[in-house]
């Protein structure tokens, strides 16, 4: 019987680590699959020499094991650590004119370049240096290639088109329905047309810009009276991805900017031809701070590189958001410190960052709310000489990885343990590197 037993755990290493090896394979991470599969042959070696012990010492190992097995139930899967959460609540509403998209439009509007530096001066120096690189989608910047590049530019000349249909016009004839109605299907619908998930919130006067940063708004006070807030996600392919800084993370990055977009703008306009008022926040034209709504809507937490990390997918996502007056049923948010915790100790992102933008230090206090900041002219700078927005960050993230039944078995341990966290980053080290490699793509 307990030679059995050792055969039994013997073939239970050897078919875990082959299914992590296939996934691997299936998931193109070639270091991960020589691991995994040389852990298949390896780990099963004790068990089977211990078949061959005599039967009181295997009892005794067995014995052993299963009092390890305990333990490390006991350790992994029950909190040992309370994590207290940060303070989230502010009235601070972000100036859009203060943010590298519209410091960028700057260059073309000598007249408010020369108001905005005049009254913030501490941003000359810092934007005179990158203006002077190539910039983004430039063909002399680093990382031109130009099928990639023009497919991009492609993606955000059809963005453009959108920019001024954000704002549908009601319908007269307002239709009732019931919060649980709208909701309902409007998250139905949003799914079916390729939102990954479809929140709703009450907004907050920190979830919209004071200011307009851009084009024909620039300088205008945001007065949007809306009181619920859509959040959507799309998800960006993780193999386009793990080419950044390279030129096909800018064609994924476009392309999921416009499908997000679309998205929220077909809502807008069912919810206008139901009678209630609604506006498409999409690239290039938002009132508000995407990532908060998603966040206040119970979508994720904002992790150490200033982005959404959602459950499934990590920051591997886009986010639009609608505005409306339709009667919603807020989603429940449950604040995760898991998050907080894993990105506390983790740091991946800073360590890889080709610009080290990403702070490595522990959350500081900015404007009444305790979060890591990224330096966003050290990171827009960086775009400036690549030519593309980077995403190196994103996919190195532990919380990147595919939404599979292996990772999420991770992902529900990290979200658990406080332990189980510090085991779970040591293993995404060990078996994806703690600076994984570059990916090359075909673009054909």
């Amino acid at each position: 019987m307990i030679p059995f037993i050792f055969y039994t755990l013997a073939a239970l290493k050897a078919i875990f680590f082959i299914w992590f090896g296939i996934v691997s394979m299936l998931e193109k991470e070639k270091r991960a699959t020589q691991i995994s599969f040389a852990l298949a042959i390896t780990t099963p070696l004790p068990f089977l020499a211990a078949s061959f012990l005599p039967i009181n010492i295997g009892a005794n190992i067995l014995l052993i094991l299963l009092a390890l097995c305990i333990i490390a139930v006991v350790l992994f899967f029950i909190p040992l650590k309370k994590i207290k959460p940060t303070n989230e609540t502010s009235d601070f509403q972000i100036d859009e004119r203060d943010t590298m998209f519209s410091r960028l439009e700057l260059t073309r509007y000598p007249n408010r370049s020369q108001q905005y530096y005049a009254e913030n001066p501490q941003h000359l120096k810092l934007d005179e240096q990158w203006q002077k690189k190539p910039g983004l989608m430039n063909p002399s910047s680093a990382m031109y290639e130009a099928k990639a590049f023009a497919a991009a530019d492609a993606s955000f000349e059809v963005i453009c088109a959108l920019r001024n249909k954000v704002v549908p016009p009601v319908a007269d004839n307002k239709k009732n329905i019931s919060p649980e109605e709208a909701s309902a299907f409007i998250t139905k619908w949003a799914k079916k047309l390729g939102a990954v998930d479809v929140v709703f919130c009450k907004l907050q006067k920190q979830h919209f810009y004071s200011t307009r940063g851009r084009g024909n708004v620039y300088g205008k006070a945001v007065k949007n009276t809306q009181q619920y807030g859509i959040a959507i996600t799309v998800e960006m392919n993780k193999d386009y991805l793990a080419t950044g800084p390279s030129a096909p993370t800018l064609m994924e990055s476009a392309q999921q900017y416009l499908n997000s977009g679309t998205i929220a703008l077909q809502l807008a306009y069912f919810i206008a031809n139901m009678g209630y008022s609604a506006r498409a926040h999409i690239d290039g034209n938002y009132e508000v701070v995407c990532p908060l709504v998603a966040r206040d809507a119970g979508l994720g937490e904002i992790g150490r590189m200033g982005l959404l990390m959602t459950t499934g997918l990590g920051p591997r996502v886009r986010i639009a958001v609608v505005t409306t007056d339709i009667p919603l049923i807020p989603t429940e948010r449950k604040i995760d410190t898991s998050v907080d915790d894993f990105c506390g100790i983790c740091k991946k992102c800073a360590d890889v960052c080709p610009s080290q933008a990403i702070p490595k230090e522990a959350k500081r206090n900015i404007n009444g709310v305790q979060r890591w900041q990224i330096n966003q002219e050290k990171c827009f700078g960086y775009w400036c000489v690549s030519g593309t927005d980077c995403g190196r960050c994103m996919s190195v993230c532990p919380y990147s990885h595919p939404n599979n039944l292996l990772h999420n078995m991770v992902r529900w341990g990290i979200n658990k343990s406080w332990l189980f966290r510090r085991v779970a980053l040591w293993l995404d080290d060990f078996f994806y590197g703690r600076k994984p490699k570059v990916k090359k793509l075909d673009l054909g």
